[in-house]
């Protein structure tokens, strides 16, 4: 079971973290065969030609869909090297990933994730809170067109798109006026739905669009963009 490696850079962090994500952690690995179980109802739905996204969705409601604890231990890094005050998730599942960012924040720092699930809303609040994270991260419920578009008191510094795939580009557009120069988008799972995604690439690769961007090679792919 992935569990963290003290040795590395984790192991600066307040040990509430470090017990909490490895508790995760170690409740999603159980949790890894829910994808093969809606595999069925996506191959249905590419048949009669509707939404995989809206087949799988009441399947994967309740599930488990982490980053790894590599990854995790990137978006925690890039979060420290930005010195990023405000740290906006779109799609925070059981909050896992929210842990990883919120825990990079500097004082005066805020963490805003948001979750269409109110069962993954109260977990994730929940996990946060056993983190020792609530008082600088909020997990935002319901839509996140609608609640990511509510006031923010400081600029964007990180911005992470890991939700339903075909929400990334009008995720990206909504909150791209908000992104200060210089600051970073990290989109998941690129490799892991190419096709879906590939609005979304060719979007922050194309500079007239305002960013520049390359695809890291993590197993799932990860969408490294710069605010330029």
């Amino acid at each position: 079971m992935p569990v963290l490696n003290e040795s590395r850079v984790m192991s600066r962090l307040d040990q509430r973290v470090t017990e909490t994500l490895s508790r995760l952690h170690r409740d999603a690995e159980a949790d890894k065969f829910v994808f093969a179980r809606s595999i069925p109802a996506a191959l249905g739905a590419k048949l009669r030609g509707r939404s995989v996204f809206q087949a799988v969705a009441p399947r994967l409601k309740d599930a488990y869909m982490p980053v790894t604890p590599q990854m995790g231990e990137f978006l925690h890094i890039t979060a420290l090297q930005l010195h990023a005050k405000t740290i906006v998730e779109f799609g925070s599942s059981f909050g896992i990933s929210a842990i990883y960012l919120s825990s990079a924040l500097p004082p005066g720092g805020r963490f805003i994730g948001s979750e269409m699930e109110p069962n993954k809303v109260s977990q994730a609040r929940r996990n946060l809170e056993s983190a020792g994270l609530a008082d600088v991260a909020e997990i935002r419920p319901g839509d996140a067109l609608e609640t990511l578009a509510r006031p923010m008191d400081q600029p964007i510094d990180l911005l992470f798109l890991d939700g339903w795939k075909d929400l990334y580009v009008p995720i990206l557009k909504l909150l791209t006026p908000r992104l200060r120069s210089g600051s970073v988008v990290l989109a998941d799972n690129i490799y892991t739905f190419r096709r879906e995604l590939a609005e979304f690439v060719a979007t922050v690769s194309n500079p007239d669009n305002g960013f520049a961007s390359m695809t890291l090679p993590f197993k799932s792919g990860l969408q490294y963009s710069v605010r330029i």
